[in-house]
């Protein structure tokens, strides 16, 4: 399937190979071959390549020397070469031996679909904190595959794959490499610590923490400027934002909670990277509340909801409470399944959460999503509460007036007399103030 022929741009142009497994076919939650290489082009598209050329081989077993068997190595090396092809990328993670013995029969570059996503990280961090923890794992990713690689390793000349830690002399890579990973995770460890200390004045002030969690592009960025007004870069590609952003919502009962938008997830995220950004999934960990975003007009939201929930499962989250909001509603296909019976489908396969339908883009559903929110916040009901707070300790009306609904004020000699609707997290702070 010839996608782009003729050289328009700069732009490396891309053939990918994909293998469809008869085996993996019966294992449940598998994901179509066909489903898994549209999801490499996009990330291709990502990494600034040019997709012209698309291969499918179905086999029983991968090779052990180059994936796709010496058949098909000619055929590809037939393609690269009439179709001047930049690299190749697999939609496997490659082996040390197999990705050299691809690139020497093919004389270009290979890349594997661990290596894209690493190289898309690399490109989209922009914290010191993003670009360390993607360091990190670009270098975890490469400890095991240095023998034999030679002058290989020092392709520091830009393109995909070759982003990120470069190499001198092979005898020296591997120490070298240990060295800086030790430095790196001294360094983590410090913002981890960093992290901590902010979490803990977050927390400080009684407001709870939700956090965005959901697939790539299922529109998680587009809603918290939606529901917070911040100016989060929100695109179609793959990995737009990277780093995560808090900011201030207020739900429909005054209460005002932290919002967190964190990374999307994909299928088969690298390990490497699922244990370099745990310091910033903690941010899920800790959340009071996760809002599980799905691409409702995606023909595979089922399969997305489910990677979400494994990498939940893989970072100890998988208990917090949660809701599900099938986002990009006003956008379903004429011939799709309806919003509603998705949203039982996958609230059934999420343990029952509650769902609502909404459209980030035009605001459709957002009044029910805030009520929902407001709903299903563990431990923090509001009630109403009476306060004489002493006039030396007036933070307390300003901290009434922030995250609480005042009712009534009034100044008396000996203090100010607070009516207000309050959250139970504020009220226990207040509580010395309660009359």
């Amino acid at each position: 399937m010839n996608e782009s022929n003729p050289r328009k741009s700069s732009r490396e142009r891309a053939i990918l190979i994909g293998v469809d497994l008869l085996g993996r076919r019966r294992e449940p939650g598998a994901p179509e071959a066909e489903e898994s290489l549209a999801e490499l082009a996009g990330l291709a598209e990502s990494a600034g390549a040019d997709v012209i050329e698309r291969i499918l081989q179905t086999r029983v077993t991968l090779d052990h020397a180059t994936l796709i068997g010496s058949g098909k190595l000619e055929e590809v090396q037939a393609l690269v070469r009439a179709m001047e092809a930049d690299l190749v990328l697999v939609d496997f993670e490659l082996g040390g031996t197999q990705q050299r013995n691809l690139e020497k029969t093919l004389d270009c570059k290979v890349v594997d679909r661990t290596q894209l996503i690493l190289d898309i990280f690399a490109r989209r961090a922009r914290t010191r904190e993003g670009q360390l923890q993607v360091e990190l794992a670009q270098l975890n990713y490469l400890l095991p595959r240095l023998t034999g690689r030679g002058a290989a390793m020092s392709r520091l000349g830009g393109g995909i794959g070759t982003r990120g830690p470069g190499e001198t002399k092979l005898e020296t890579d591997r120490r070298r490499i240990h060295t800086r990973i030790k430095k790196i995770e001294r360094d983590l460890a410090g913002v981890r610590g960093s992290r901590g200390v902010q979490r803990g004045l977050r927390q400080a002030v009684p407001l709870m923490t939700l956090a965005l969690v959901g697939y790539t592009n299922a529109g998680k960025s587009t809603l918290f400027n939606r529901l917070t007004g911040a100016g989060v870069l929100a695109d179609a590609r793959m990995f737009a934002t990277l780093d995560p952003t808090v900011r201030q919502a207020v739900l429909p009962s005054r209460r005002r909670v932290l919002l967190s938008d964190t990374v999307g997830f994909i299928r088969q995220l690298p390990t490497t990277l699922v244990e370099a950004f745990r310091a910033t999934l903690e941010e899920v960990t800790e959340a009071a509340l996760l809002i599980h975003v799905v691409d409702a007009s995606s023909p595979s939201a089922a399969s997305h909801s489910a990677q979400v929930r494994r990498v939940l499962n893989e970072i100890g989250a998988h208990e917090t409470p949660q809701i599900l909001v099938l986002n990009k509603a006003d956008a379903l296909p004429p011939d799709a399944e309806d919003a509603a019976s998705l949203g039982r489908r996958l609230s059934g396969e999420a343990g029952g959460v509650p769902v609502v339908s909404i459209s980030a883009r035009t605001g459709e559903g957002l009044d029910e999503l805030l009520q929902l929110i407001d709903r299903s916040l563990p431990d923090d009901p509001v009630e109403p509460a009476v306060f004489r707070v002493p006039l030396g300790e007036l933070t307390a009306v300003h901290w009434l007036h922030e995250y609480a609904r005042v009712t009534s004020e009034r100044y008396e000699a000996d203090g100010c007399i607070v009516e207000a609707d309050v959250p139970a997290t504020l009220l226990r702070r207040l509580a010395r103030y309660r009359v």
